[in-house]
C-alpha cells in the first residue's frame, strides 16, 4: 500500500471534521440553528429508512434535494453570511493602537457613569459594515467628537433622542435615535427588554460590537457577532473591546532580528562577542 493511500482518507477525514466544527460554530445561537437542527434530524431519519428498506424513490428524491437545501441555507443564515463577508475585508490597523485605547475609554466611562445613574443606553460602534442600512429608522445626525458627557446628555431619560441607539465611527458619534432591529431568537427570556434584543439583533445583522446598558438595574452588557454577554464588569469590557478594537503589532527589535539571522546562518559567536561588552584593561588595574 502506498503512502498517499494511507494519506487519503485521514485528509479527507481531517477536512470534513473541520468543515462540520465551524459549520456547528457558525450555526450556534443564531435565528435558523433549531431550524437546521430540526430539519437534519429529520434528513437523516427519511435517509436511513430510505436505505434499510430501499426506497429507490426517496432516496432520488433525496439527492435532488440537496441542490434545494444549499438555497434553503443562504435564504436562512442571509444575515450571518453577510456579516462573515464584510468581516473579510475589515482592516483593523488604520487607526492607531493609542486613539483606539482613548476611543475604548471613552465609552467604558460612559457606560460606567450611565450604568450608576441608572440610565440606559444602546451603543453601536460600527466598524465595517453599515449599521445604517439595516435601521428601521435612520434617527438624527449628530457627527461630533465622542465624550462621555455627550453621549450622556443624548440618553439622559428627558432628551428626546434617548430611546434609540447611537452610532459610534472611530471617534466620532454619527446619529442618534436609530432604530435597530429586533432579534428573533426564542431563548433569551422575557428578562431581556428591547434594548437588549435591538443590540443583539443588530450584532447578528452587521459586525458592530453594541454595548447595551440596563435602565432598570444599570447592567452593563455587550453584543457581537450574535452573541449576547450579560452583567459584564469594567475591566470585563475593557478586555473585551480591546481585544476587538486594539490591533496586536508587536514591535520589531532590529538588533534581535539581526542577530537571530546571523545565529542561522552559523555567526553567532561572532555577534555573540559583540553583543557582550568586554571589561577594559584600567578597570582590570584598580581591582589588581
Amino acid at each position: 500500500m502506498h503512502f498517499s493511500e494511507i494519506l487519503k482518507p485521514i485528509v479527507e477525514v481531517g477536512i470534513l471534521a473541520t468543515g462540520i466544527y465551524y459549520a456547528l460554530k457558525f450555526i450556534r445561537g443564531t435565528r435558523g440553528a433549531a431550524v437546521v437542527t430540526g430539519f437534519f434530524t429529520v434528513l437523516i431519519v427519511v435517509a436511513f429508512l430510505a436505505t434499510v428498506f430501499k426506497l429507490q424513490v426517496l432516496t432520488w428524491i433525496l439527492s435532488w434535494f440537496v441542490g434545494f437545501f444549499a438555497i434553503a441555507v443562504l435564504i436562512l443564515f442571509q444575515p450571518e453570511i453577510r456579516r462573515m463577508l464584510a468581516e473579510l475585508g475589515t482592516n483593523r490597523f488604520t487607526v492607531s493602537a493609542h486613539q483606539q485605547r482613548e476611543n475604548i475609554e471613552t465609552i467604558i466611562q460612559c457606560a460606567k457613569n450611565l450604568s450608576d445613574d441608572r440610565m440606559g443606553a444602546l451603543i453601536a460602534i460600527e466598524q465595517e459594515a453599515k449599521v445604517l442600512e439595516t435601521c428601521s429608522a435612520p434617527g438624527v445626525l449628530i457627527d461630533c467628537v465622542a465624550s462621555p458627557e455627550m453621549l450622556q446628555t443624548i440618553f439622559f431619560k428627558d432628551n428626546a433622542l434617548h430611546d434609540g441607539g447611537v452610532i459610534i465611527k472611530g471617534d466620532r458619534i454619527m446619529r442618534a435615535s436609530c432604530v435597530f432591529p429586533l432579534s428573533q431568537r426564542q431563548d433569551l427570556g422575557n428578562s431581556m427588554g428591547t434594548r437588549h434584543r435591538a443590540g443583539l439583533g443588530l450584532s447578528e445583522e452587521t459586525d458592530a460590537v453594541v454595548i447595551i446598558v440596563s435602565e432598570e438595574k444599570g447592567f452593563i452588557s455587550y453584543a457581537y457577532k450574535g452573541q449576547l454577554v450579560t452583567k459584564v464588569s469594567e475591566e470585563d469590557l475593557r478586555g473585551f473591546l480591546t481585544m476587538i478594537f486594539v490591533p496586536k503589532i508587536l514591535p520589531i527589535n532590529k538588533k534581535l532580528w539581526f542577530r537571530g539571522l546571523l545565529a542561522k546562518l552559523g555567526l553567532r559567536s561572532n555577534s555573540a562577542e559583540e553583543a557582550v561588552p568586554q571589561p577594559s584593561r584600567k578597570k582590570k588595574e584598580k581591582r589588581s
